[in-house]
């Protein structure tokens, strides 16, 4: 994957600017103009900015369109990259009206920075991970106590409720709570439909620490006394374990083999290949995985067509599923770090 040390850059995304300075917010423009950069804000961000943002410049501004393009000026630069994913139209054009600055337009510039995590970075996806694995458990100690006959709509409360820790730490993305027949789509939403006794149940969840996202999947048998997140499973109905077994051992295969110096369509591979051989390649309906760092999806995307080659430090998950249609559907989901050459649960 190409990754450009550029000199002349604009940021809208807030992640983005955390990358770059240790701070964000929801209104800022962060410009990088050679060696100076600017992180410029409205008044009820600046004493924080200030006192968070490292190695720029915090400038208070009523008015982004104006401050900027004095900015640019003084810089007397040609060219700035962008991201044109990030910029309203109608802020676009009022920015590069009345101004002779070049504006080249560059798609996920800045995940492709962020794509090899340092140290620090994973230490932190590390302690997300183990906060979310907390959280599973969690809620799968209510479940087992007081989750059968409840609906998908309360048990998706109560994995935003468990998940977070009551609160203490912001989620990843908004739960995924599936029930059988509900758990055939992906991305599901929760209904009505209440917990019963030998239910399959997909729960798709994960937490933020300090920024940095977890995103695991587990897809567990209702049962009252054992109930457990365990990928280890026990289903009494044989289609339901026939199912999680071929899922299960395709993600093991991915895991097992993905090696630094791959390509990501080959991990792809490794997964989708053990679920063609079972029969049920059709119903293995989206990518094999998705990078996760500040962003949620990041780079790099393992799917069939990326020839991104895999590299020491990076972070995806492996999720294989299996989606049948008016029956039920299985995913299996763990983020994984290349180190030393090889892929390792976080």
């Amino acid at each position: 994957m190409k990754r450009k040390n550029m000199k002349n850059y604009i940021l809208l995304n807030e992640n983005a600017i955390f990358y770059e300075c240790g701070f964000s917010c929801d209104n800022v423009v962060f410009l990088n103009l050679g060696s100076d950069k600017y992180f410029i804000t409205d008044a009820r961000y600046t004493t924080e900015a200030q006192e968070y943002a490292k190695n720029c410049i915090v400038i208070q501004s009523s008015d982004f369109i104006k401050d900027v393009q004095e900015l640019l000026k003084k810089s007397k630069i040609k060219k700035i990259t962008f991201d044109p994913n990030d910029f309203k139209l109608s802020f676009y054009q009022k920015l590069t009206s009345d101004i002779k600055v070049e504006f080249k337009p560059e798609e996920n510039f800045s995940k492709e920075k962020r794509v090899i995590k340092s140290d620090k970075e994973i230490e932190l996806l590390k302690k997300a991970a183990q906060i979310g694995r907390s959280g599973f458990k969690n809620l799968a100690k209510y479940i087992r106590k007081n989750g059968f006959e409840k609906s998908e709509n309360l048990l998706h409360f109560k994995a935003i409720e468990k998940m977070s820790h009551q609160g203490k730490y912001d989620l990843s993305f908004d739960p995924i709570v599936a029930i059988n027949k509900n758990a055939a789509k992906p991305h599901a939403l929760p209904t009505s439909k209440k917990l019963k006794l030998n239910d399959l149940i997909l729960v798709d969840a994960g937490v933020k620490y300090k920024r940095y996202c977890s995103d695991r999947t587990c897809t567990s048998n209702a049962n009252f006394e054992k109930f457990s997140f365990k990928r280890e499973q026990f289903f009494k109905n044989k289609k339901h374990q026939k199912i999680y077994d071929l899922v299960y051992k395709a993600q093991l295969n991915a895991i097992e083999k993905a090696r630094v110096g791959m390509k990501a369509s080959q991990i792809d591979k490794l997964a989708r290949d053990v679920i063609e051989k079972g029969g049920f390649a059709e119903y293995f309906v989206h990518s094999t995985g998705h990078g996760v760092g500040l962003d949620i999806h990041e780079f790099p995307n393992i799917n069939s067509k990326s020839d991104v080659i895999i590299e020491e430090n990076m972070v995806f998950t492996v999720e294989p599923g299996i989606y049948l249609p008016n029956e039920f559907g299985v995913r299996i989901e763990d983020t994984v770090v290349m180190k030393n050459g090889k892929a390792q649960i976080l």
